[in-house]
């Protein structure tokens, strides 16, 4: 199904037959700077923000820029559609179905910081500009040194971050009113300490001033934040024109959500009045201590996610709904976080056990297609802040490894046997299907060349090689008693072609 030649295109002036009133509030001044183009960021933050409008707390609109150049495409069709797009919030709330559709306003400039460097950091001079988000995966927030040549853009985020508050500092010279509220919504823990001690190392290694540091230090907050909402794109060319029937208009930006959201941020709650979310009725939590909801969250919820993602995928499975849904895989998940990842945590366990009772009837969502190569996207990286610390936790407390996250473990290197083609790199299933990887570039060379070598040597080989590589995990992982024998057994099991069980 493909959408109809004679639907009109989603844009301003199809807009104004529409029911939102987004004329005012593309007449808001720009506050927010958002350094991510992609769908989380345009279901969740956006979304928040044009509630807190339309209910007359917040004024002011975003200015968009993508963390990455390959996400050119992408905003560049954010300005081919005036910064507007559709998003489909559906799900379960209080037992009963709900659904509505809203068009989205508060996109009102795009730019490309590697194309346009200088429209970008003239950017830093609005005086009206308040607040920092961004999203840019667990991967795009890291630190990679470099140095900063006048005129040239910076590759990374944090790299790039620090150049736009240099220039802020410069043009108001300093002056402790112009420091921003930083939100990094990467799902890293204290990803707004994080942010920082990078904008601080990358000012040493472009040689800005004591001055500028202290400013960065005293006048602009970095806060730890943690979101949670699922969202996605259309999950296929035949879902986008079935929306685009539905709506009467094509919108190659449709993003779908779930009913359910929340923002815990580790902030003062006087900040609300800056960022008036919670004000606006919204599920935002102004809070002293983030680790609670970050715990569950990111071990329960993401943790869940990633533990079956790789296993599913090689199995052929296409969507988070239908795995939960499969009777093998949908009870490993469940016992997993049962008996693995709830007991690591620390926490009360009535209020997990009715968290992950949430978690199962969101993943359940019959309205959300959750693609698994969506999550796929970044695994090693996910799989060191989601899982790793619960795998640790677990064979601290209990002496002996968890079996079903080291089963996931051994999927995820399964999973990237990858090798290089014209198309990228790719891996393949359990049936013989190719499958597309998208990773670190560098990740996905290094297991490329482990993987090489396993007809030049045996799988135990490959595999100390894999888990001992330090730069992939941040840690020797073969000094872990049992574990190479484990994921080694796993990974000859699947070779076995006559077997289709898996897990």
């Amino acid at each position: 199904m493909t959408v109809k030649k004679d639907l009109p295109r989603l844009s301003l002036q199809l807009s104004g037959k529409q029911m939102n009133p987004v004329d005012a509030i593309r007449e808001y001044p720009v506050k927010v700077l958002q350094i991510g183009e992609g769908n989380f960021l345009r279901g969740f933050a956006d979304w928040l923000i044009y509630e807190s409008a339309i209910k007359g707390e917040f004024k002011g609109t975003i200015a968009v820029t993508q963390p990455r150049r390959s996400g050119r495409e992408k905003l560049l069709t954010i300005r081919e559609q005036d910064g507007l797009y559709t998003l489909l919030t559906r799900g379960i709330v209080n037992g009963e179905t709900a659904e509505s559709k809203t068009i989205i306003p508060v996109l009102n400039y795009a730019i490309d910081p590697y194309e346009e460097w200088d429209d970008f950091l003239q950017l830093a001079a609005n005086p009206d500009l308040d607040i920092v988000i961004s999203n840019t995966t667990e991967a795009g927030l890291t630190y990679q040194p470099s140095k900063y040549k006048a005129g040239e853009p910076v590759e990374s985020f944090p790299g790039r971050l620090t150049v736009f508050l240099y220039e802020r500092f410069t043009h108001f010279s300093g002056n402790k009113e112009s420091g921003l509220l930083i939100l990094p919504c990467e799902l890293i823990e204290r990803n707004g300490d994080l942010l920082k001690k990078y904008v601080l190392q990358h000012s040493l290694d472009f040689g800005f001033s004591d001055s500028f540091r202290e400013w960065i230090q005293l006048h602009n907050r970095f806060l730890n934040n943690l979101v949670d909402r699922i969202v996605t794109g259309a999950s296929s060319e035949e879902e986008a024109a079935a929306l685009a029937e539905r709506c009467g208009y094509e919108d190659k930006l449709m993003t779908l959500a779930e009913p359910y959201h929340l923002w815990a941020i580790e902030g003062d709650p006087e900040l609300d009045n800056r960022l008036p979310l919670a004000k606006a009725g919204l599920n935002v939590h102004w809070t002293e201590d983030l680790r609670p909801f970050q715990l569950r969250k990111v071990r329960l919820l993401n943790g869940s996610h990633t533990l079956m993602t790789p296993l599913a995928i090689l199995k052929g499975q296409t969507f988070v709904r239908e795995t939960m849904e499969d009777r093998v895989l949908g009870t490993f998940v469940r016992e997993a976080a049962e008996e693995e990842i709830i007991p690591s945590l620390g926490l009360p366990e009535a209020e997990l056990q009715y968290y992950v009772k949430d978690v199962w009837d969101r993943f359940l969502n019959p309205y959300i297609n959750h693609k698994l190569t969506d999550i796929m996207l970044g695994s090693i990286s996910k799989f060191k802040v989601r899982l790793l610390p619960t795998m640790l936790e677990s064979i601290d407390r209990n002496g002996r490894l968890p079996e079903r996250i080291v089963t996931s473990f051994s999927a995820l290197l399964r999973l990237y046997k990858v090798e290089p083609t014209t198309e990228g790199y790719v891996s393949y299933t359990f049936g013989g299907k190719k499958v597309a990887l998208r990773d670190e570039q560098f990740h996905l060379a290094v297991m490329a060349r482990y993987w090489s070598a396993y007809n030049r040597g045996n799988l135990s080989e490959v595999v100390a090689c894999i888990l001992s590589d330090e730069n992939l995990w941040g840690q020797n992982l073969d000094t872990i008693s049992g574990l190479r024998n484990k994921v080694v057994d796993n990974l000859k099991l699947w070779e076995k072609e006559e077997t289709n069980e898996y897990i």
